[in-house]
C-alpha cells in the first residue's frame, strides 16, 4: 500500500507577496494545495531624486538589504537609470539567501548574510573592519523598523525604495478557505501580514481549526502577540523550509494516527 503525502488534503495558504513558485510547487510535491491569498503587496516609491540616491548609494561600502522586494525596487531604479551592477566597487551584506540570489541575479556579489535571517541578527554578526569610517547604505521598505539604523555602531543612511500596503480585496476568500475547509495550513511570512490577519480576518474567525505557520522568530512574536497559535517555525526562515517543516508536523500526525 502507498504511503500517503503528508499534505494529502492538505489547503496551504500563502499570505505573503508571491516572490517564487518553489515553495508553492512544494507544497504539490508533498500532496497539499497550495493558494496565494496575499494580505500585503508592495510597490516601487518613486521620488524626484531618485537618480541622485542612487548614484550615492553606488558610492556607498556597503549596500544591507533585508528582503527581495528591497532588491526588485533597486533592480528597477538601476534599470530606469541605466546603472549596472559594474559601477558599485564597495560590499554588499543580504538577509536571507532568497535576499542574496536576487541580487546575484543583479549581478552583485554577496560578502554577507547573518546566520539567522532577521535584523535582530544581522545586527549583531555584522561587523565590518574599521566600521566607523564605512558609508552604508540600508534599502529597506517603508514599515521597516530602525534596528539596523539604531543598533550598528556606525552612521546608516536609510533609503526607502518600496512601500508595503494592505491586501485586502481576498479576505473573503480567505475567511472562508478557514471555514469551509477541513485541512487548512495559513503560512506568514511577515509581521505586516500578521497585522492585517487581526484586524480584518481574526475577528470574524477563529485561531483553531487551522495550522498557523511563522517564517521566523519576528513573525512568531507578532503572531503571539495577538493572542495566535505557532504550531510550525522552521530553523532556516525561507518559505521552502517553512513548507518542509510544516510537512514534518503533518507527517508525525499521520504516524500517530495508523
Amino acid at each position: 500500500m502507498r504511503k500517503a503525502l503528508p499534505l494529502t488534503g492538505e489547503t496551504v495558504i500563502f499570505t505573503g507577496t508571491p516572490k517564487s513558485p518553489e515553495a508553492a510547487e512544494l507544497v504539490k510535491q508533498y500532496g497539499g494545495s497550495p493558494v496565494s491569498i496575499p494580505l500585503i503587496e508592495v510597490e516601487e516609491v518613486l521620488k524626484k531624486d531618485d537618480q541622485q540616491q542612487l548614484q550615492r548609494a553606488l558610492q556607498a561600502d556597503w549596500l544591507i538589504f533585508t528582503s527581495q522586494s528591497a532588491v526588485g525596487a533597486f533592480r528597477s531604479k538601476m534599470e530606469r537609470f541605466r546603472f549596472t551592477s559594474s559601477s558599485f566597487k564597495g560590499k554588499v551584506a543580504a538577509v536571507g539567501t532568497r535576499t542574496a540570489a536576487a541580487l546575484d541575479k543583479l549581478g552583485f556579489s554577496v560578502s554577507f548574510i547573518p546566520t539567522v535571517f532577521s535584523a535582530d541578527v544581522f545586527v549583531r554578526q555584522f561587523k565590518p573592519s574599521e566600521s566607523e569610517q564605512l558609508s552604508v547604505v540600508f534599502l529597506k521598505g517603508s514599515l521597516a523598523g530602525s534596528l539596523i539604523r539604531e543598533e550598528l555602531p556606525f552612521h546608516v543612511t536609510e533609503w526607502t525604495v518600496y512601500e508595503t500596503k494592505s491586501a485586502t480585496s481576498a479576505i473573503d476568500k480567505l475567511i472562508k478557505q478557514i471555514t469551509h475547509k477541513e485541512q487548512v495550513s495559513v503560512l506568514f511570512a511577515s509581521p505586516s501580514a500578521v497585522d492585517v490577519f487581526a484586524s480584518r480576518v481574526a475577528p470574524l474567525t477563529t485561531w483553531k481549526g487551522f495550522t498557523v505557520c511563522a517564517i521566523g522568530h519576528v513573525t512568531e512574536r507578532a503572531l503571539l502577540k495577538i493572542g495566535a497559535p505557532v504550531h510550525v517555525k522552521p530553523e532556516t526562515y525561507t518559505l521552502v523550509e517553512l513548507v518542509h517543516a510544516l510537512a514534518k508536523r503533518k507527517e508525525v500526525f499521520l504516524n500517530e494516527s495508523n
